[in-house]
């Protein structure tokens, strides 16, 4: 439940990331708060480490209503939490952590919205069942990517990676929630097919290798990088005639949700995607 309504009066918020210079997430909250008329609201960007986060979190002052959750934090955030949400403990990683009435800590995944939604922009989400449905990369936002194509039917997924050990959290993500997993080497270019829905959850550059591979019309590419855009594999989708949705829209949706958790409002979509495109193109 949002913190407004427990009858809370905090106003402060903040993104904790290493690196955290780079986040938009500032832009994206501050320009709801903007909209909203919140204009005693705050958020920050804080420098933060997984080892530091649950010290940080714990001794905030009472007017801290939330924190959003980037690398490297999303699993020491799901840890501290005194109340888990359903998304965040299916993906086994937070995103958000909203502050309770009790002074505790409920931790959610706001990810797993984001991504259906951003699907949803650029396919009939429908249809997706009946599609191959391929995952680049294995960590926290691969996770949440199988918990969102639970909720949108799919029952198999292919999880592109350099180590195939690397699969075990994401396979015990995937099994209580009727997804069979089935891995291959990120680096094997017959590895799924062309035409395949591919969910990129790897760093900037890290997928820049699958740029070479034939790709087609029916391909359609989401790409949780936002910055530098396009990436070079959205880039070389689109020449082959196919769909790459870029990370901001992920960006855009998931914090959408986080201002609703976190005030008790609606999200001002509208003037968040405004000063979103002010940074980069979705």
């Amino acid at each position: 439940m949002p913190a407004q309504q427990l009858g809370l009066h905090l106003s402060r918020a903040g993104v904790l990331a290493r690196p955290v210079a780079h986040s938009l997430s500032p832009l994206l909250h501050r320009a709801a708060y903007a909209a909203l008329g919140l204009t005693g609201w705050t958020y920050e960007p804080i420098d933060c480490g997984a080892e530091e986060l649950a010290g940080l979190v714990r001794a905030s002052p009472p007017d801290w209503v939330g924190y959003s959750i980037s690398r490297p934090g999303k699993e020491a955030a799901l840890a501290l939490a005194d109340e888990v949400g359903e998304r965040a403990g299916a993906a086994g990683a937070a995103n958000t952590l909203v502050r309770r009435a009790d002074g505790g800590w409920r931790a959610d995944n706001t990810d797993v919205a984001g991504l259906a939604v951003a699907l949803g922009e650029g396919l009939d989400v429908g249809r997706l069942p009946q599609r191959e449905v391929v995952i680049l990369g294995a960590g926290a936002t691969a996770r949440s990517a199988v918990v969102a194509l639970a909720y949108l039917g799919v029952t198999a997924v292919t999880v592109a990676v350099r180590d195939a050990s690397r699969t075990a959290d994401l396979i015990a993500t995937a099994e209580p929630l009727g997804i069979a997993v089935s891995s291959v080497s990120v680096a094997d270019p017959g590895g799924f097919d062309p035409g395949a829905v591919v969910i990129s959850t790897l760093p900037p550059t890290a997928a820049d290798a699958l740029s070479v591979r034939t790709w087609s019309t029916d391909t359609v590419v989401l790409d949780v990088v936002y910055a530098p855009w396009p990436t070079e594999l959205a880039a070389a989708v689109r020449a082959a005639g196919g769909m790459a949705i870029g990370g901001a829209r992920l960006l855009l949706h998931q914090a959408a949700e986080q201002v609703w958790l976190m005030t008790g409002r609606p999200a001002p979509l509208a003037a968040m995607a405004a000063a979103l495109d002010t940074a980069v193109r979705p």
